[in-house]
């Protein structure tokens, strides 16, 4: 295989969404693939990750990442192979963890990657159980949560990447693990696949009851993915000192600017934040990253030994993952959302 014969197949942001994301905001294109100078290498992307971070990317509001431009390669997280090395650390064939984007091949100076051992497990799973979305439940919920033998952890989108590590995490913990997920299957997986504690689907007509029903001491932990009508079910069930770390709110990704009308409940929810004593924290997993070697060791032991399971959604080809990515932001997927690139 010669640079000369390949064609890097990319997906770049042609347009900012007004709401939910439509094929129109993304734009396909194909490009000569570049020999790697001195210093650099060639990576050939196997797998891609999306993850709902992804919507604050395309827009152009104030973050705490910059946007992508317009015509740029949208970001991601890869797993790739290295199939040309002008650098020193790689060779051809090394498999790395990069953050290469929404294309079929990128070039590297080297800065950032992580090469990985296709021997120690699926190579999908450092971008998931193994990955950020991992290690964003590990940092989140022991950091900010920090729970306790016999305390009533909620989590939402509990089928889901991060959720799911969270909720079994805290019963590793010695906690009690309520998961809130969308739909039978889901449920069923949250509860007899990944052992938690109990349920609720948040479709429920009577989603507020069930959820108080589920938590009969209440909520000494929240971890919150999702926000909406989610939170306003947990918020009155919080117990004095709770924790809430706050890490996604996919049901306000896609809002619009008049997508909350009604009454302004922030007076309220603040007066009840004083009087619990309650502590509310947002935060980046990137903040924790002193974190990631204990990390990568104690869920490498989890998994060994049974205590932590994983599920992954695939989508097969590069072309499929705008569609992919939209429906992820609606709830469709059934695990960590990867897509297959090419071949290991």
């Amino acid at each position: 295989m010669t640079t000369s014969t390949l064609i890097n197949r990319r997906i770049v942001l042609a347009s900012r969404p007004v709401g939910a994301p439509s094929p129109n905001d993304f734009r396909f294109e194909n490009v000569p693939v570049s020999e790697p100078a001195d210093g650099q290498l060639l990576l050939q992307i196997l797998y891609l990750s999306l993850d709902p971070y992804m919507r604050g990317r395309m827009s152009a509001a104030k973050s705490y990442a910059k946007p992508v431009a317009i015509g740029d390669v949208m970001e991601g997280g890869t797993v790739a192979r290295v199939i040309r090395s002008r650098h020193p650390d790689y060779r051809e064939g090394d498999i790395v963890l990069s953050h290469s984007g929404w294309q079929s091949f990128a070039l590297s100076d080297g800065v950032g990657l992580r090469k990985l051992d296709p021997k120690a497990a699926p190579l999908s799973t450092a971008l998931g159980v193994l990955g950020m979305p991992g290690f964003t439940a590990y940092a989140g919920l022991l950091t900010i949560g920090q729970p306790k033998p016999g305390e009533t952890v909620v989590v939402a989108a509990a089928s889901g990447a991060v959720g799911s590590v969270v909720g079994q995490i805290a019963r590793i913990k010695g906690a009690r693990a309520v998961g809130i997920a969308g739909g039978a299957d889901k449920c069923a997986f949250v509860r007899d696949e990944l052992g938690f504690d109990a349920v609720v689907d948040h479709h429920a007509p009577d989603f507020a009851a069930q959820l108080a029903a589920a938590c009969p001491k209440g909520i000494d932990i929240y971890f919150e993915n999702v926000g909406g009508r989610v939170w306003d079910a947990v918020f009155p069930l919080l117990n004095d000192f709770a924790r809430i770390p706050v890490c996604g709110l996919i049901a306000q990704y896609n809002a619009g600017p008049d997508a909350f009308p009604g009454p302004d409940r922030l007076p309220s929810m603040m007066r009840d934040v004083l009087s619990k004593s309650l502590l509310i924290r947002g935060f980046i997993q990137r903040e924790f990253a002193d974190q990631r070697a204990a990390f990568y060791r104690e869920a490498a032991e989890w998994i060994a030994s049974g205590r932590l399971r994983y599920k992954e959604d695939f989508v097969d080809g590069l072309d499929r993952a705008p569609q992919a990515f939209i429906g992820l932001l609606d709830g469709r997927n059934f695990g960590k959302l990867v897509v297959r690139v090419a071949p290991e």
